[in-house]
């Protein structure tokens, strides 16, 4: 990773937007949690015998209610818990479809765990506009009889990752204030985290800015957050996911398979799809979540590429971008004319904090996406 001196560099920030945003919400994170991961360089997700044990972080959201589906039905992940939080739609709305969902693909055995009402210093944006004013396409489903768990996120988060150090995942794809907030209660959580694979951030422009991708919009702090935690990382961003448009055809399939995951995707996604096509867009949507899912049980859906990524969070029209490096040196802002001499700053070495996914196979996607929720078992 970077060299103390960045290290500093990153905690002066945020002291600062602490007490620029909201005085005291930004506790300075210790060097340690800014040290090299070995866990890195030889993070893997091919043992074909043993799930990968991971939490599902999530703001369902009609791309993560199918994401959800998918994690439950496939033998190759073993589901925590989720940990719903605000995003597309108010935590009033993300905590009961989470417990919808689960209701739903029949795995009450799985908590769920409220998680972060509001951004960490920002006012809520949601994305009603795409996902309904319910977030599952405006489709009404019965209220859940599952309740949630005593436990905040944060605190099932760290119960879990603690008492399996090395074992557990995050599947982070809502905005990620759950995941950070969980970095900054426990500084010292980091290395016991296999790792975080996050549906996030584009290097191709963004879907609600030019510069964003939503879910790095709506929390970048939290984003940032989670970028220099020295945890391995994962980045499906829209570079790939706008790749993975669902259409008529795959909703059809959904619909016709007899059983309750099917039946229950068939109508979100088509509720959705009718709901846009009144708005002029026909041309469906992007699954996003649910492509994030699908790298982790087969790795071959997408390519990854190593990338040092840096989220911007001052810039008042470019909040939330993701700036991704091949190469070194990585170049900020030219520094400001003091009229002092220039000092001597040796560039750190430069190391990847990020796999990030650069191409995709949207038909082995789907093929797998299609298989999985119409399966009868």
């Amino acid at each position: 990773m970077r060299s103390n001196k960045v290290a500093r560099s990153r905690r002066d920030f945020l002291r600062s937007s602490a007490a620029t945003l909201a005085a005291g919400a930004f506790p300075a994170f210790p060097v340690s949690l800014f040290a090299t991961n070995e866990k890195f360089a030889n993070n893997s997700f091919t043992n074909p015998g043993k799930p990968h044990r991971i939490i599902l972080d999530t703001d369902p959201g009609v791309d993560d209610a199918i994401a959800i589906f998918l994690a439950l039905r496939s033998p190759e992940l073993h589901v925590e818990a989720l940990t719903p939080v605000c995003g597309n739609v108010p935590l009033s709305l993300t905590l009961p479809n989470a417990l919808r969902l689960v209701e739903i693909a029949g795995r009450t055995d799985i908590p769920v765990a409220a998680g972060a009402a509001t951004p960490l210093v920002r006012r809520l944006v949601t994305a009603k506009y795409a996902h309904g004013n319910n977030g599952l396409g405006g489709v009404d489903f019965p209220e859940p009889k599952l309740k949630p768990v005593s436990e905040t996120a944060t605190e099932l988060i760290r119960r879990i990752v603690r008492a399996n150090p090395g074992e557990i995942s995050i599947v982070a794809i809502g905005p990620l204030t759950n995941v950070a907030t969980v970095l900054k209660s426990d500084p010292t959580i980091a290395p016991l985290i296999k790792s975080i694979i996050i549906m996030g951030g584009s290097f191709s422009g963004g879907n609600i800015t030019p510069a964003a991708e939503f879910n790095f919009y709506v929390d970048p702090e939290a984003a940032r957050i989670v970028f220099d935690s020295g945890v391995p990382l994962t980045m499906v961003g829209l570079d790939v996911t706008r790749k993975v448009i669902i259409r008529d055809e795959q909703v059809r399939a959904l619909e016709a398979a007899q059983n309750p995951v099917s039946q229950a995707a068939g109508k979100i996604l088509r509720a959705n799809l009718d709901r846009l096509t009144k708005t002029g867009n026909a041309n469906g949507f992007a699954m996003h979540d649910p492509l994030t899912v699908a790298q982790l049980i087969d790795p071959s859906v997408v390519t990854l590429k190593d990338f040092f990524v840096e989220i911007e969070t001052t810039g008042e029209l470019t909040a939330g971008q993701s700036l991704g490096y091949a190469h070194g040196p990585v170049r900020r802002s030219a520094p400001l004319e003091t009229g002092l001499p220039p000092g001597d700053s040796p560039e750190p070495e430069f190391k990847p904090n990020a796999k990030v996914a650069i191409e995709v196979d949207p038909d082995k996607f789907f093929r797998l996406l299609l298989a999985r929720l119409t399966s009868a078992a």
